[in-house]
């Protein structure tokens, strides 16, 4: 096991505060679609090639950051990247033609692309080996991606689409901050042994291979559920669109819970705790919401849906920073990034699916994938002793 290191509380919530401000933009473009189509008549066509933009280029990217990083600290890389990211969704709703609208979506999923490998590694730092304090970090993501559809959706009702612009403050305003703050933040009193909170041995690949198929098969369940269970709900229940939202918001906001009582396993038992529990959870939990019998009780399943797929969350990133020691950007860049755009982009077969068959069919056999990832858990181990 590792040596206990105290937590560094300003660092971690200085860096999570970042998160949250990063991921915002992510938020942000969703709800810029539906404006871009009724405002300048974008086909469907070329919204998913927005979001094309926005998500697998930045995913994609991300390990080749992550690599950039692992070659020396590059901390620059935090705010200058949630910059960059701030300033590409800003400029979103102001270009006068699709691939200038295009070219600066594809900026701003580059900035989140530079700004979570270095971003993961200030926090592991900060962190230390709390599971717990990286849960943090995660769900300040979690919590930027809602807070970035929240504000976004009034200011473009207010103002149009040109209303993006007003949305680059809070990235102006954290890049400030972080510029002043965060290496100092970061090294304070640590000057001595702030390289010993970081993980060390040698680099695992078989285990992070064996992770990272685990973080494919956790994003691709993760995908269908987010993408469908609203219209199980309105299709197949027979509810409301107002009650089918109200289901995914339940998930999202269930899973902040499931991504902090997945840190607290990590600590109190393992990270491989955490995994292990949240698939097993999800079998039964995602039974339940197709099973049930009323809408009340498909709701409350659907909220253990969440907290299930959610208490492997925060692991998984400082687990895999533990398995590549050596690379802890890579390994960042890879679990934040690469894995889970793959997830996203095995979407569309079971959208597929549902076309075929019926929603119910495709959310069932979606039950098939926390099986093979709690499987595949069975053959992770915990580093050795000093990675």
């Amino acid at each position: 096991m590792h040596q206990k290191t105290p937590v560094n509380v300003r660092g971690v919530a200085l860096v999570a505060g970042a998160h949250v401000v990063d991921d915002f933009y992510q938020g942000v473009i969703p709800a810029l679609l539906p404006f871009l189509v009724s405002q300048r008549h974008y086909s469907y066509a070329a919204i998913s090639g927005i979001t094309l933009a926005a998500t697998v280029l930045s995913s994609v990217a991300q390990p080749a950051f992550g690599v950039l990083a692992d070659r020396g600290s590059r901390r620059w890389m935090v705010p200058a990247g949630m910059l960059l990211a701030g300033v590409g969704a800003s400029l979103a709703g102001l270009m006068p033609s699709y691939i200038l609208t295009w070219l600066v979506v594809a900026l701003s999923g580059l900035g989140i692309a530079a700004f979570h490998p270095e971003a993961a590694r200030g926090a592991r730092q900060a962190a230390g080996n709390s599971n717990t304090a990286m849960s943090v970090f995660a769900l300040g993501g979690n919590a930027g991606y809602a807070l970035g559809t929240l504000v976004a959706t009034p200011v473009l009702l207010w103002l149009g689409v040109h209303g993006t612009g007003l949305l680059v403050l809070p990235a102006i305003v954290m890049a400030l901050i972080l510029s002043r703050t965060l290496g100092r933040t970061l090294d304070q009193r640590e000057e001595h042994r702030s390289k010993s909170r970081l993980p060390s041995g040698d680099d695992d690949w078989r285990a992070f291979s064996t992770l990272t198929a685990i973080v494919i098969v956790r994003s691709i369940f993760f995908f269908g559920v987010t993408s469908f269970v609203s219209l199980y709900f309105i299709n197949q229940l027979g509810t409301s669109k107002a009650t089918g939202n109200a289901a995914l918001t339940v998930f999202l906001v269930t899973g902040a819970l499931g991504t902090l009582v997945g840190g607290w396993l990590g600590d109190r038992f393992s990270p491989i705790v955490s995994i292990r529990s949240g698939f097993a959870l999800a079998i039964p939990a995602l039974s339940g919401a197709l099973l049930a019998p009323s809408t009340p009780m498909a709701m409350v399943c659907v909220a253990v849906t969440g907290i299930a797929t959610y208490l492997p969350f925060s692991v998984f990133v400082l687990l895999g920073q533990n398995y590549l020691p050596n690379r802890i950007g890579t390994a960042s860049g890879v679990t934040v990034g690469l894995a889970v755009s793959i997830g996203g982009l095995a979407n569309p077969l079971v959208g597929w699916l549902a076309d075929a068959t019926s929603l119910r069919m495709a959310l069932t056999v979606l039950l098939v994938l926390p099986a093979i990832a709690l499987g595949v858990s069975m053959f992770l181990r915990m580093p050795e002793p000093g990675r």
